[in-house]
């Protein structure tokens, strides 16, 4: 695709469903199969040992400058990261659903849970009667679970566990924007940022819907999850997937977990669970559909998330059609006016 085809509209790769992005950035029809990620989060019970693997095996540097920083609190949460950077790239966020007691049963929290008093089944398909207090440990199996809730006189406590990473897009506004290709994509349909051209000068930052990639102090580069590109080669998972030890991080072939996904969205909604939701599996989003994408328990934007993201190049065409045509009204105005006052 040239930047002709691109900005005229003879090419579509800048939105929209596409099959085979690795295709369509020039590799052969002999690429290995589009890979990714599919996070369910409703099996996270945020040990975070996918930031540990991942800082590890890509020597990931710790996200301070010394060492007070490297144990430092957000004061938001027990949460140490806060959010994915250029020393984050995967990031466990532990997400405090607080609300009044008795009040739980609207809102963020899960419709359908069996009532506060007695001795209940823990069963999340049992309805609350007459309106009763939702029992926020219900859910929970005997050994623990993810969610883990806590009541008490005075408010009802709903821990949201996710292991956010970059989505690795269809349509990937990082990689577009770059202007030394240091960012590409590879064989395997992810987008990996090459710290040896990468100048450091940061258009790819606003470029991401989800604030995923930034640059780093220390060295002055961008970076972001690379998806393990050097494991990939070797037939090997990546890092973060090897070492969860729920399954919560699934990795393999993009098709074969767009199906897993479906079937455990299927699995929950039959057991009550209606507000479970997936993200990024649609390939007609803003973005095309995610390389990574997850199952949600509650909105997005409880998780931080944009509830509908847009690849910020998607409208460069529209954006230099118009360009160019008020380009050539402005020419033809000026020409008009000179003719015009030289036959005065």
């Amino acid at each position: 695709m040239t930047l002709f085809d691109a900005f005229s509209g003879a090419a579509s790769s800048l939105s929209g469903p596409l099959p085979d992005p690795s295709a369509d950035a020039g590799w052969s029809a002999e690429h290995p199969k589009r890979v990714g990620f599919f996070t369910d989060t409703s099996v996270c019970i945020g040990c975070k040992a996918c930031e540990v693997a991942c800082k590890e095996w890509n020597l990931v540097p710790d996200d301070g400058t010394d060492a007070s920083d490297l144990y430092r609190l957000t004061g938001m949460s027990y949460d140490n990261t806060g959010d994915l950077g250029a020393s984050t790239w995967r990031h466990v966020a532990f997400i405090e659903d607080v609300r009044p007691h008795g009040t739980a049963t609207t809102g963020h929290m899960p419709s359908g849970l069996p009532a506060l008093g007695g001795s209940l089944p823990r069963d999340a398909a049992s309805a609350p009667p007459d309106g009763g207090t939702v029992d926020l440990l219900a859910l929970l199996p005997d050994t623990g679970a993810h969610g883990q809730q806590t009541p008490d006189d005075e408010r009802d406590v709903r821990w949201l566990m996710s292991s956010d990473v970059c989505k690795h897009c269809t349509h990937a506004g990082c990689l577009d924007v770059c202007p030394t290709g240091a960012l590409f994509r590879t064989e395997f349909g992810t987008v990996v940022v090459q710290d040896d051209i990468c100048n450091g000068c940061g258009y790819c930052v606003p470029s991401c819907p989800y604030g995923v990639i930034d640059v780093r102090e220390s060295d002055g580069g961008a970076h972001k999850c690379t998806l393990c590109y050097d494991r990939l080669g070797e037939g090997l998972e990546p890092a973060c997937a090897k070492a969860c030890p729920t399954n919560s991080i699934q990795f393999g072939d993009l098709d074969e977990l767009q199906a897993a996904a479906d079937a455990r969205l299927a699995e929950l909604h039959g057991r009550g669970v209606e507000e479970a939701r997936l993200y990024g599996r649609d390939p007609d989003d803003g973005v095309g559909g995610d390389g990574a994408f997850f199952l949600l328990l509650d909105e997005p934007e409880v998780y931080g998330l944009p509830p509908d993201p847009i690849v910020t190049t998607r409208d460069l065409p529209e954006m230099w059609r118009n360009a160019a045509l008020t380009a050539l009204g402005l020419g033809a105005a000026a020409v008009a006016a000179f003719f015009t006052g030289g036959r005065r």
